[in-house]
């Protein structure tokens, strides 16, 4: 199985403050690898990390082999690293379609939009329904499946999602795990980044635990779901 992003001992923080230490990471192609952990400890930072917005202090990030550390956000994008954010942050005055579209406009997307706009409507029956529909209007379930939509209209090649979860009532959230699950198995790499830890470690390939922004431990998604160090301190048990 060949690795598509691998990030290698990054340090990175905000200012002067240093919130990740050294974490090393690997995707491997088609499957879907979750990162767990409390809140406040470096998930998001990582992301931004990986996608350019946050510059590291120390380490490597290569992307499909390629030395990827100093290259800009957009440029990262255009390649396939595509980052569904924490919050949604739709255009929430555009219509459903405006902000497909958007997620289509680069030149990697352009060419596969009709495709893609049919696979999302597969996906999401209901943005279909809701196409002219204003993305503010929206409830919250149906604005995170637009932000999950709108990144798969930006053709990825690893498509990483920050709190898919958040804010959603529990059987929602279930039929988002169903699509990351039915993604994975039509072959998207997928990095997970997810406070329910429960269910992120259920529908994984693999998994790391972050905590205080060192990686704490990692393996094998239902191994590390039956350590009993993760249970307690994660899981409840």
């Amino acid at each position: 199985m060949s690795t598509v992003l691998e990030i290698q001992n990054v340090s990175s923080g905000y200012g002067e403050v240093q919130i990740l230490w050294g974490v090393s990471l690997r995707l491997e192609a088609g499957k879907l690898t979750t990162l767990v952990g409390s809140n406040g400890v470096g998930k998001t930072t990582l992301l931004r990390t990986v996608t350019g917005l946050i510059r590291p202090w120390e380490g490597k990030i290569f992307f499909q082999g390629r030395d990827i550390t100093r290259l800009p956000p957009h440029t990262r994008a255009d390649m396939g690293l595509v980052l569904v954010p924490e919050g949604r942050q739709l255009f929430t005055d555009m219509s459903v379609a405006e902000n497909l579209e958007m997620g289509a406009f680069s030149r990697r997307a352009l060419p596969h939009r009709q495709r893609n706009l049919e696979r999302v409507f597969d996906l999401f029956p209901r943005l279909k329904e809701r196409m002219y529909q204003k993305a503010g209007t929206l409830s919250g379930g149906e604005q995170q499946m637009l932000a999950v939509a709108r990144g798969l209209m930006a053709e990825p090649e690893v498509l990483m999602i920050d709190e898919l979860s958040l804010g959603l009532s529990p059987i929602l959230s279930l039929n988002l795990f169903e699509t990351l699950r039915r993604l994975r198995a039509e072959g998207l790499t997928i990095l997970l980044v997810e406070q329910n830890i429960h269910m992120a470690l259920a529908i994984s390939d693999y998994a790391y635990v972050l905590n205080e922004g060192r990686i704490w431990m990692e393996g094998p998604a239902r191994q590390v779901a039956a350590n009993e160090a993760v249970k307690q301190a994660y899981l409840g048990v």
